[in-house]
């Protein structure tokens, strides 16, 4: 059984990862364990190598959208639910394009390959909810929606970021009823990407 303060180093160093990877995804493991206040030696035995640790960042940001999901539509109907989910896979994704540098094309193919499943999981949870309300067209198919998002985070953010406009888009394509529509894609012109 892991020890509470392991997993609490644990915790931290994925956090620090997380924050300095996105920040400059060349950032140093001495820096990343400075910042998640643990020395090297720590940091290298939860993990060994630098690509182990941009993969267990990536794994965890994952398995948190994954997560997502249900809380989500416990909250809201299932078409914001996935408006909402579909925000932070997309956050994910621009996130680890950034960190691609960080790891060979096995593991970026590995990693892939790991979430694929879940995310899916997680896409159909949401469609399966919708289509049972009877908001979100019957034959709606994850695999179709997942591939679209590749869309969304290529688009480049910022002041002139197109995703939520494209986001807008693909979820009034996804409506059970093509005439009642979202709310405008003025209205939620708001960067894909949280606030710096």
């Amino acid at each position: 059984m892991v020890r509470a303060d392991a997993r609490k180093n644990r915790e931290n160093i994925l956090i620090a990862a997380r924050g300095a990877l996105t920040e400059d995804g060349s950032a140093s493991m001495n820096r990343i364990a400075q910042r998640a206040g643990v020395g090297a030696g720590t940091l290298y035995r939860n993990f060994p190598t630098r690509e182990a640790l941009v993969l267990a960042v990536y794994q965890d940001e994952v398995t948190r959208i994954v997560d997502a999901a249900p809380a989500l539509l416990a909250d809201l109907p299932p078409l914001d639910a996935l408006r909402q989910w579909t925000t932070l896979l997309v956050q994910a994704m621009r996130r680890k394009h950034g960190l691609g540098d960080a790891l060979s094309p096995d593991a970026q193919r590995t990693i892939t390959e790991q979430t694929y499943g879940p995310v899916i999981s997680a896409i159909i949870q949401i469609f399966d909810a919708g289509k049972t309300d009877g908001t979100i067209r019957s034959d709606a198919d994850a695999g179709d929606f997942l591939q679209f998002t590749a869309a969304l985070w290529r688009a480049a953010p910022g002041p002139e970021d197109r995703a939520p406009r494209m986001l807008n888009l693909l979820l009034d394509g996804l409506h059970a009823n093509p005439r009642q529509t979202h709310r405008s894609a003025d209205a939620t012109h708001e960067s894909i990407d949280p606030p710096a």
